[in-house]
């Protein structure tokens, strides 16, 4: 099954910007220069609070989109209901999607946990008058929880970032009571594309800015593996698509980034790069921009063991 979610105009900017487009282009995207070539959300933690504090504004102004808000709808669809879930949503950021998680019926509880400060006190100013949400500081590999303490675990964009994902749903696993349900969406980064023709150069662009900002842009093509790796029991992916056609907002950002680091790393010069940010914003103006990027959701199970018999025998999904 395919969402395709197209985006449209209209998107609010904060204040003081004009346009999502240009608070995302001046505002959001963070120089290499500032960040290294490392993805800066594989090292939050460590992250200076003006840089932390930009990355947030920037999860939140995404989040806040239309077509965002369509993507996390299609996939959080997916979970069964179970009434008094108790929810854990690894590498939470802002909160965004805990927030979707904690509107869901029948759920009991959300804890969502992030390894960035900054990130999570943002998380917790956003949701000061919801008892059901809590947020804590934490790593993903390491989480500040006991065993068998949650029915339901999300990781919604962030195992992409995880420098050790075996690590992630290992522990994922732990707190998982037996039968509880993982969900993974993700970004199969390596098809983000803006490409128009085989030798568009602003695809370039893309992927400096792919190759920067995700530390593992292959992940979701593993990902059943990695699952099956940690002791899950995994139904197949289903498949998300992230289009903008003519107009543009998110795509070309990821342009603006990669040209600029690119022009940071001497491989173009500044004049160049700036032409190539101009490419993207004259087929804004035509109406002939084209970008996209695959999205994939896994629903999962801890398995319930039954002595005497294989895994696979007793294993089984809630679906009700």
């Amino acid at each position: 099954m395919t969402n395709a979610v197209r985006l449209r105009t209209g998107t609010e900017a904060p204040p003081g910007h004009s346009s999502y487009r240009t608070y995302m282009t001046t505002t959001a995207p963070v120089p290499a220069t500032a960040i290294g070539s490392a993805d800066p959300y594989a090292r939050s933690a460590g992250l200076d609070d003006a840089t932390a504090g930009m990355l947030a504004t920037r999860l939140e102004t995404r989040g806040a989109q239309p077509q965002q808000a369509a993507l996390r709808q299609a996939f959080l669809s997916r979970l069964p209901r179970r009434a008094g879930a108790r929810v854990l949503e690894v590498g939470c950021g802002t909160g965004i999607v805990a927030r979707d998680l904690a509107a869901i019926p029948g759920v009991a509880s959300v804890a969502g946990v992030d390894p960035s400060r900054q990130f999570i006190e943002r998380a917790r100013s956003l949701s000061r008058d919801d008892a059901v949400l809590r947020f804590e500081a934490g790593d993903g590999t390491a989480l500040p929880f006991g065993d068998h303490q949650f029915d339901v675990a999300v990781f919604a964009t962030t195992l992409c970032h995880v420098i050790d994902p075996r690590a992630a749903l290992g522990e994922a696993f732990r707190v998982l009571v037996p039968g509880g349900t993982l969900l993974v969406f993700d970004g199969d980064y390596a098809t983000a594309t803006v490409a128009q023709d085989r030798d568009d150069p602003l695809q370039a662009c893309v992927t400096a800015a792919v190759t920067r900002l995700v530390h593992d842009p292959w992940l979701v093509r593993r990902l059943r593996t990695l699952l099956a790796a940690a002791g899950f029991v995994a139904l197949d992916p289903e498949s998300h698509g992230y289009v903008e056609s003519g107009t543009a907002t998110y795509m070309s950002t990821l342009v603006d980034f990669g040209a600029s680091a690119l022009a940071q790393d001497a491989t173009v010069s500044a004049k160049l790069a700036d032409a190539l940010k101009a490419e993207a914003r004259d087929r804004i103006a035509s109406g002939t921009f084209f970008g996209h990027i695959a999205y994939a959701s896994v629903l999962a199970t801890r398995p319930y063991h039954t002595p005497g018999l294989p895994t696979s025998a007793t294993a089984k999904l809630a679906t009700n």
